[in-house]
């Protein structure tokens, strides 16, 4: 059954200040964001244009990743770090169409996120959905509260899809991804997609100096850094790769899509 949602009042949206999360929604074409946040994204796709098809493609890729998960490697858990703001295809929408008992955790930190996921993030009957507001810098805190939803002692899929770069320093970004798999258990699978700097470094470059500059910190990480997440677990084929190349959906002889600067895996713990 689906676990209720936190008792209390719906926090203050901040609508002065720009957020991740909204910025994301204003790119992929929503409705959900602030005066604020259109102008960050507009800046930032000035220095960077290929910035709305990397939001495109991460979204697609997403899709496809919990596909995959559901359907080929039988997962029915999800922990979803960073979620953002939800539009089509949430993660719960994608698992429950394959297996409506699955049960899936949303995480942000954005109140705006808080108030539309209550609203709109609905269970299947067999299944379940809950939210966490709790920061990714803290994954005790978001494996407690998660733990009410799931149970931690079966697999679970841990989603962080454009969310490591938020975490400025590599190290400490590393530390957190193993914090939380040294919790799940073996079966367990994690997911990243992030924005990296190879296609058109210059223009990344500059959207990374952009978002430090307003005060919204994106580190944008090489391929091999980006790999480094997944150490010690095993990745599935066809490894670490621009998103729009992890398992495309193509016609016959269709050749692969290009690459773009955001890279992506997915990986089980032995």
């Amino acid at each position: 059954m689906p676990v209720p949602s936190p008792a209390g009042p719906e926090p203050a949206l901040n609508s002065s200040t720009p957020h991740n999360a909204r910025v994301w929604n204003y790119w992929l074409g929503g409705k959900d964001n602030f005066e604020c946040d259109r102008a960050v994204g507009d800046r930032i796709r000035e220095v960077f244009p290929d910035i709305v098809t990397i939001a495109r493609e991460s979204r697609r890729f997403h899709v496809r990743a919990v596909r995959y998960l559901a359907e080929d490697a039988g997962i029915r858990q999800f922990l979803d770090v960073g979620t953002g703001l939800p539009t089509a295809d949430n993660t719960h929408e994608v698992a429950q169409a394959v297996a409506p008992s699955s049960r899936v955790v949303y995480v942000d930190n954005d109140p705006l996120v808080l108030v539309y996921a209550r609203a709109l993030l609905t269970s299947s009957p067999e299944g379940a959905t809950n939210y966490v507001e709790a920061d990714v810098n803290d994954p005790a805190e978001i494996l407690r509260q998660a733990a009410r939803t799931l149970d931690l002692t079966e697999p679970v899929a841990l989603m962080m899809l454009g969310i490591l770069g938020n975490v400025v320093d590599y190290d400490r970004a590393r530390a957190v991804v193993r914090e939380f798999m040294a919790a799940l258990p073996s079966g367990s699978f994690l997911v990243v997609n992030d924005g990296a700097n190879v296609i058109d470094p210059d223009g990344r470059n500059a959207a990374t100096r952009t978002s430090i500059e307003i005060g919204t910190p994106y580190i944008s990480r090489s391929p091999e850094e980006i790999a480094g997440y997944f150490e010690g677990l095993d990745l599935v084929e066809p490894g670490v790769v621009s998103s729009p190349r992890w398992r495309p959906r193509l016609a016959d002889g269709a050749q692969p899509p290009a690459e773009v600067d955001v890279f992506c895996g997915v990986a089980r713990k032995p």
